[in-house]
Order: structure tokens, then C-alpha cells, then sequence
């Protein structure tokens, strides 16, 4: 896939699916840019900031002109019902869904032609552990706002979205329960993602829009009872698990 000459605008850039997602496009020849809170050579801010959000916006407009891809990947806080205070989770609601809004909207006079964005949900916007109300609610919210998106920007630009399952970012190596979970036999890795986002905004994905696409390896479509399979959870284990 050729972006050359493509202006690509990822979110949470510096590290983990972020980095990989720009290195891709920076393979393909594209012209990335990064917005992370992490410092480096890209631009430094905090998305859940309304101003942060404008100025970069219009630092991406007045250096390139225009918009190809936008993708939406920056990791929301997860904390659960426990101890997330009520702005913890408006914070993790401002990085998950609120700021994928504000930049589709700010960016949306500005995309070129066979424009695409990619919003990253995560499998647990329809699956979930305890104690992972913020992150979790940021997830499913992101994923409602990819089909909306699609509607509203029809004809000018695709909007999906992608929902990883279990991706190491470090590349460790995992066997046993661990691997053979996900129906795949492995662990994810965030080169997983970052093929799906070039492909859904390449033109070979020209007919799909308003889609979510979940890559877990097969783990939400594995049904598990205890006993059955070789699959056993044990009261210590659960209560554990609780902890």
C-alpha cells in the first residue's frame, strides 16, 4: 500500500499501537503526525484539552495544507466504580470519545479526497474485568461514535474502527493458557493493528465504512465453562481475580 505523499495524523503516537501505527505510514512514505503527551519530536499535549486540540489542528493545517487519516488511538484512563472519582472519568470520557469528536470535527473542513479515519476501540466495549468502568465506557463510546461519524461524513470521508483484544506491546513471548485463549494459538502484537489501519485507509478498503473490526485473536468468540475443554477456575482463583 503507497502513501506517498499522504498527510497522516495519529493520536497516542509515541509508544505501544500508537508508534507502530506511525511507523507503518512512515514505511509507506507518508508524512506523520503525532500528537502524545509523552515528550519527543512530535507535538507535545494532553488531548483532553480543548486547546491543545485547536492548536494542534492548526499547526497540522498551516504546515500541510489537508488531512488523508485520522487515527484515533490514544489510551483512556481505566479505573472502575471503586475509586474513579466523577473526574477521572469525564477525563478518560475527554481522551476516548470527546477528543476523537473535536478532531474529526476541526479536521473535518480540511480532509482530502479518499479521506478515512480509524478510531481505536478495544474488545472490551463489548466484554469486561472488574474494575474497569472508565476505560471500558471510553471503549463502547468511541465504537457508537465511529458508526455516527460514518453517517454524518458520508461521501467525503470513511469512518471505522478497529478493537484490539489482548496486544503486548513488548513482544514477549506467552504459551500455555495465556496462548492457547485466543483461538489463534497467540498473543496479539500491536503489528496486528497497525496493518488493519493502513488497510482500512487504503483504497482498497473503499467500500467499508462505519464498521468495527475486532482483532482478539479469536478470544470473544470462544465460549468457556468451567470444567469443560480443560478450562477450571477455582473459588481461590476467582476471588483472587476480584482483588
Amino acid at each position: 500500500m503507497d502513501f506517498k505523499d499522504k498527510i497522516a495524523v495519529v493520536t497516542g503516537g509515541a509508544q505501544g499501537i500508537g508508534r507502530c501505527i506511525a511507523e507503518e505510514f512512515l514505511k509507506a512514505e507518508a508524512t506523520v503526525c503525532v500528537i502524545d503527551k509523552q515528550p519527543g519530536d512530535h507535538f507535545v499535549g494532553d488531548i483532553a484539552d480543548k486547546n491543545v486540540l485547536e492548536l494542534f489542528v492548526k499547526e497540522v493545517i498551516a504546515r500541510h495544507g489537508r488531512v488523508d487519516y485520522l487515527v484515533n488511538n490514544a489510551l483512556p484512563l481505566m479505573k472502575g466504580i471503586s475509586d474513579c472519582s466523577y473526574e477521572e472519568f469525564q477525563y478518560a470520557m475527554n481522551v476516548g470519545v470527546t477528543a476523537p469528536f473535536y478532531l474529526a470535527k476541526l479536521f473535518a473542513p480540511h480532509f482530502g479526497k479518499e479521506a478515512a479515519i480509524v478510531n481505536i476501540s478495544s474488545s472490551r466495549d463489548r466484554m469486561s474485568q472488574p474494575q474497569t468502568e472508565s476505560y471500558t465506557a471510553a471503549k463502547g463510546g468511541i465504537a457508537a461514535l465511529t458508526h455516527a461519524l460514518a453517517v454524518s461524513l458520508a461521501g467525503k470521508v470513511r469512518v471505522n474502527s478497529i478493537s484490539p483484544g489482548w496486544i503486548d506491546t513488548q513482544h514477549s513471548f506467552y504459551e500455555g493458557a495465556d496462548a492457547v485463549q485466543q483461538p489463534a494459538g497467540r498473543v496479539g502484537n500491536p503489528l496486528d493493528i497497525a496493518n488493519m489501519v493502513l488497510y482500512l485507509c487504503s483504497d482498497k478498503a473503499g467500500f467499508i465504512t462505519g464498521e468495527n473490526i475486532c482483532i482478539d485473536g479469536g478470544m470473544t468468540r470462544q465460549i468457556i465453562y468451567h470444567g469443560e475443554h480443560g478450562w477450571c477456575l477455582t473459588k481461590e482463583d476467582f476471588i483472587k481475580h476480584l482483588k
